[in-house]
């Protein structure tokens, strides 16, 4: 199949493109951008005026919810979405269940994954068995089966010593470790952040220092073993103050947020709202400038949905009881472009957050466009509008604190591989 995308304005973050140019596929591949290659006769024409063209969003937290919790949701439907929201590429917590920590699950994910011909999954390996904080997993086994790193999600590994072990271990391999950081204990039972909302709704309550402790020790550790860490969902001001302070250090580590993260705090949580439940919770509303900044300024290297579908049942109830998530593959571009707009930030360098810096957090070569690599492109128009509404959604969860909302952005186009796995409806 060969493809020619006429019109569109090219943005490549990683190599620096900017400009209007034509961009033409043949064999998966990037065949030529400006000007079509001698003999180039197209098989099928997009026309992307008043569109972007850029790299295929690369996501690093999106739980799909298979093996295990089917009911929530399938991978044919989050993949659905993925494409939707123009994201090419995904990496897959371990938390399913049983959860990702033998390399027959990882494997039989991936065949899934591949089978579907849409986004590409990337399984994040298991860092300890059934993520239970005891016993390190396999962990070269599990990249041989095709894991991109190791975690524990969001349970806790409460023995040090453990940990300790396995930052060595992944310092040995050269492989990387993703840990959210949480204390375990001073966040035990709490369901929103230590502030006055939480006092004045009566919720039981995380204090930043719950971040920010264990965030201490996973930094002493890495700088001990030199073990490259990947710090997931920072959420508190002083946590992002200290990663800022390790990489002027030198020590090898990255860090995301959560896209909701970015626009929300506390102060939305409202009356008892479940749909923003989240995990980590949402801090005060100087968390949030905080992580606008290090968005910024490079502190915070990659945005991600954190998407995580969750079903009716688990989202109607009491706060304290619900399920904690949202999901997200579907406003990751529109809330990254929103925060671009109210931040006056150049619209690559936002793109990069999620194009080519988290496609280096994993390791990949993807998040650009280069002649002779795989096209795995995005199309959107950054001025159409459109209202979140779970008929809307192609997720199975439907939660999302931006129901109702108005969001500026809206895919045009997203191909895999060459292969237009999504067209928005009145386009084809």
């Amino acid at each position: 199949m060969k493809i020619h995308i006429k019109n569109g304005r090219l943005i490549d973050p990683k190599h620096g493109l900017d400009t209007h140019a034509d961009l033409y596929i043949a064999t998966g591949k990037i065949a030529a951008i400006g000007s079509a290659p001698r003999g180039f006769h197209a098989n099928r024409v997009i026309d992307a005026s008043n569109c972007i063209v850029c790299p295929g969003l690369v996501d690093l937290a999106a739980r799909l919810r298979e093996p295990g919790f089917e009911y929530k949701a399938t991978l044919e439907s989050e993949m659905d979405a993925a494409c939707a929201g123009g994201i090419t590429s995904l990496a897959c917590p371990p938390d399913t269940d049983p959860p990702l920590d033998e390399p027959g699950l990882v494997e039989m994910l991936k065949f899934r994954a591949q089978n579907l011909n849409q986004a590409r999954v990337y399984p994040i390996g298991a860092l300890t068995q059934k993520l239970e904080g005891a016993r390190l997993t396999e962990m070269a086994e599990l990249r041989d089966a095709g894991c991109v790193g190791f975690s524990q999600a969001d349970a806790p590994i409460t023995d040090t010593q453990v940990l300790v072990r396995a930052l060595e271990y992944a310092a040995t391999f050269g492989f990387t470790v993703w840990l959210r950081p949480q204390d375990a204990y001073l966040a035990k039972g709490g369901v929103a952040h230590d502030g006055f909302v939480a006092t004045r709704l009566g919720l039981p309550a995380i204090p930043t220092s719950a971040e920010t402790v264990a965030l201490a020790t996973i930094l002493l550790l890495a700088r001990d073993t030199g073990a490259r860490v990947h710090l997931c969902r920072l959420s508190a001001a002083e946590s992002l103050a200290m990663v800022r302070t390790a990489k002027a250090e030198g020590l090898n580590v990255s860090c995301d947020v959560g896209i909701n993260h970015v626009h929300l705090s506390e102060m939305d949580i409202g009356y008892f709202d479940t749909n923003y439940h989240l995990v980590p919770p949402l801090r005060g509303l100087r968390d949030r400038d905080a992580i606008r900044a290090a968005l910024a300024d490079g502190t915070v290297d990659a945005l991600c949905s954190d998407h995580t579908p969750v079903d009716e049942d688990g989202k109607q109830m009491p706060f304290g009881e619900s399920e904690p998530g949202a999901t997200g593959l579907e406003l990751l571009l529109p809330l990254t472009l929103k925060w671009a707009r109210e931040s006056g930030i150049p619209l690559s360098q936002a793109l990069a957050r999620i194009t080519h810096q988290p496609a280096h957090i994993l390791g990949l070569d993807a998040g650009h466009l280069a002649i002779g690599h795989a096209a795995d492109i995005c199309v959107f128009d950054p001025e159409a509008t459109w209202k979140v509404a779970s008929s809307v959604l192609k997720s199975q969860g439907k939660n999302t604190p931006f129901l109702g909302y108005e969001m500026q952005g809206r895919v045009h186009a997203t191909l895999v591989d060459g292969h237009v796995v999504f067209e928005a409806a009145g386009n084809r």
